[in-house]
């Protein structure tokens, strides 16, 4: 109450003194700017009006600090939002409180798709302007934050749950990790299973990246399931690939030596699962998984008109001929 009685009296001053100098309501309304470029300024909590005008004054945001207090009296004194704000533009005191009153806070706004794996995340974070690429990855090779629920996890690969976040200029890549990891968490914990999150999340994340159309995961879910049973080799293409980013020889295309290649995550010469997941699935590619389709399917292959569906088979010979069909479709 105190401060605010302060904040007032201040504010009354300020505008008497506009009006005794003659200069009048147009201080407030006109814009302003005294500095170039952009400006960022952070108002931690706890930040007193009259520091916060201060501040304002000194980078250029406002002529003076009263030209601020007086257009918070005008405002009737709303309370100020603490974080950190940018200024890019002139801009007039009323605008500038106005702004502040409302929380109107700088961030980065990172938005991760389902599918995307440490390469591509590290890439968008890198394009945002929040820090090189090698220091996210760098960070999440450490599987530390995520061991609570996979000690197994070689990396936080699967771990990064795919979704938006607002993320400050502060934020470092381990920050960032953990944020997206406590998110994975909350969401795996909301599933209520008992299922191992090692294998689940793996398995998922294969799914993720065969599987464009939503209401096709749970039968390649299937597909895999049934081969890992029978102690069939998946042949994943995406695995191949995502062995060849590990090893940082991936051009944009599958090559012999990609299918060949003795990588561990090479599922066309290892039989089960790679060692951990290639790619941070969405919920509903882990749903298919935790709950996958009821069918004998071992194999599929894209359908030929383009929709991005698949042609699931039971046996090798059906098999067979859905890959002539789509041999003869793509040549046409």
């Amino acid at each position: 109450m105190r401060r605010m009685r302060t904040a007032r009296l201040l504010g009354w001053l300020a505008l008497a003194a506009l009006a005794a100098g003659g200069l009048g309501w147009w201080r407030l309304v006109e814009p302003y700017q005294g500095f170039r470029g952009e400006v960022f300024v952070e108002f931690p909590r706890g930040t007193s009006s009259e520091a916060l005008a201060e501040r304002l004054a000194r980078a250029g945001i406002v002529r003076s600090r009263w030209d601020f207090l007086a257009a918070r009296m005008a405002g009737r004194g709303s309370i100020l939002q603490a974080g950190e704000y940018r200024f890019n533009r002139p801009a007039s005191a009323i605008e500038v409180y106005d702004r502040i009153a409302r929380g109107d806070i700088f961030y980065y706004e990172l938005v991760v798709p389902e599918g995307k794996n440490v390469f591509d995340i590290a890439a968008l974070a890198e394009q945002l302007g929040l820090f090189p690429a090698a220091q996210f990855l760098a960070a999440a090779r450490n599987p530390a934050s995520i061991r609570d629920l996979d000690p197994q996890a070689p990396s936080l690969e699967g771990y990064l749950f795919p979704n938006t976040y607002r993320l400050s200029r502060q934020t470092t890549p381990e920050a960032l990790c953990r944020v997206m990891t406590d998110k994975f968490r909350a969401e795996w914990r909301a599933l209520h299973t008992s299922e191992p999150v090692h294998r689940t999340v793996t398995l998922a994340s294969l799914v993720e990246k065969e599987s464009k159309l939503a209401g096709e995961r749970p039968m390649v879910a299937a597909v895999f399931s049934n081969r890992l049973r029978i102690g069939m080799k998946l042949d994943c293409d995406p695995t191949t690939i995502y062995a060849a980013m590990l090893e940082d020889r991936y051009r944009g295309t599958v090559y012999r030596s990609d299918l060949e290649s003795d990588s561990p995550y090479n599922t066309y010469r290892h039989a089960g699962l790679p060692p951990g997941p290639i790619a941070n699935p969405g919920l509903a590619a882990i749903r298919a998984v935790l709950e996958p389709a009821d069918s004998a399917a071992l194999y599929f292959v894209l359908r030929p008109d383009g929709s991005g569906s698949h042609q699931f088979s039971n046996s090798l010979a059906e098999h067979s001929a859905a890959v002539a069909r789509y041999r003869r479709g793509a040549e046409k």
